[in-house]
């Protein structure tokens, strides 16, 4: 870094440093960025000049840091974060004049848990904000976090790289849901009762296990599936119905069985508890309106505020 002159030093170009690092790719950084493959390959080529070191060099398909840009990494995420937060920090942000649209991805089976309670809160406070549900495949979840189509993603713990935050929302349980007068549940619902009674099944896949199933043949035990669903409100109608027995969310089984004549039983085996965590992209991290958004939905998700 002999003679390096910080003046031809634009903060832009950091930006890209970081978007590579974080990437380990050109074409992906290029693509979280909004910029073309060669304007970025020219800014990393700038960079280059500047350290007179090559920073990355290409390994197969990815573009491995060089020693210096190893040390760099830590300070530049840093700097770039501090220089963030003060600019947000300028202006702030006023949920009763905003104008803003927040697009939040859930699985549907989570919405009766949230956007109730969610929507009446934004209502109040908000009433120009928007908000959006929308679902997203896993697999788009993180790129569309980084290039903000999305600002939150609400699911079941999933392995995404350091640059998508958390938060734990709630913790759900599976229950069992049976007819008002099923002639085998009664009271109580036994393990016996259970494996042998036929069961409906919600899954958005055409075959394979649910998590209790997984659980089950853990012990050696088999439980028999008689019927698929799509959702678990159609499920819920047909256990009204009919004597299988349905295995669902306990947080959604209370709403979706209000106004049925159906009871809820605790599942007769252990199953450890689903976390249902709030995602978002580090790039907002400090933004206002983010952490402002955040702390609406976990408040709204009964939580305990940010942490």
């Amino acid at each position: 870094m002999h003679g390096m002159n910080i003046n031809r030093l634009d903060l832009n170009l950091f930006v890209v440093f970081d978007a590579i690092y974080t990437e380990g790719n050109i074409t992906r950084a290029a693509r979280i960025l909004n910029l073309t493959q060669p304007a970025l390959s020219h800014a990393l080529g700038r960079l280059r000049v500047v350290f007179d070191d090559p920073l990355f060099t290409r390994q197969g398909h990815r573009m491995m840091p060089s020693p210096l840009a190893r040390s760099l990494i830590g300070p530049v995420r840093h700097s770039l974060q501090t220089l963030t937060a003060s600019v947000l920090k300028a202006r702030q942000f006023d949920p009763a004049a905003a104008q803003r649209v927040f697009t939040i991805s859930f699985r549907d089976v989570l919405e009766p848990k949230l956007l109730p309670e969610l929507a009446r809160r934004v209502l109040d406070i908000a009433p120009m904000v928007q908000v959006v549900s929308v679902r997203t495949g896993r697999v788009d979840l993180e790129a569309e976090l980084a290039g903000g189509s999305l600002d939150f993603a609400i699911d079941v713990l999933q392995p995404f790289s350091e640059s998508i935050r958390r938060q734990r929302l709630f913790r759900d349980t599976p229950v069992v849901v049976a007819r008002q007068d099923h002639p085998y549940v009664k009271d109580r619902l036994d393990l016996d009762t259970y494996l042998t009674q036929g069961h409906i099944l919600v899954s958005s896949r055409r075959a394979g296990m649910g998590i209790e199933d997984m659980e089950l043949s853990r012990l050696g035990l088999h439980r028999r599936i008689m019927m698929r669903s799509q959702q678990f409100f159609a499920a819920c109608q047909v256990v009204t119905r009919t004597d299988l027995l349905l295995t669902m969310p306990e947080q959604y089984a209370y709403s979706a069985n209000q106004n049925l004549p159906n009871k809820i039983f605790p599942l007769p085996i252990e199953i450890p508890p689903i976390d249902i965590y709030l995602y978002w992209h580090e790039n907002v991290d400090l933004d206002p309106a983010n952490i402002w958004f955040r702390d609406l939905l976990v408040s709204s998700a009964g939580g305990e505020g940010r942490s």
